[in-house]
């Protein structure tokens, strides 16, 4: 499995266009859109403002992900990785 993210603004027409890599096979895909809530960065985040966001807990339902902590961990190096490159 390969997974990609994308930091996107949702126009006011609704509608995104993506450009998927050339790299990535045609064929069947699934696509996750995570509406993030209005988070200031400048502000900073305590554990208790990450707890009650409605990112806690977005993968709960996913039968694809067996061990959470280890696919978060996976995405952690795949990103970090990307961003050397």
């Amino acid at each position: 499995m390969k997974t990609i993210a994308c930091k996107v603004v949702i126009p006011s027409d609704r509608q995104l266009h993506l450009v998927v890599p050339e790299d990535v096979s045609p064929g069947p895909a699934e696509v996750v859109l995570v509406i993030a809530p209005d988070i200031q960065p400048e502000k900073g985040l305590t554990a208790g403002d990450l707890l009650r966001s409605p990112l806690c807990g977005i993968w709960k339902d996913r039968t694809d992900i067996g061990d959470s902590l280890a696919y978060a961990r996976k995405l952690r190096t795949e990103a970090e990785r990307r961003s050397r490159e």
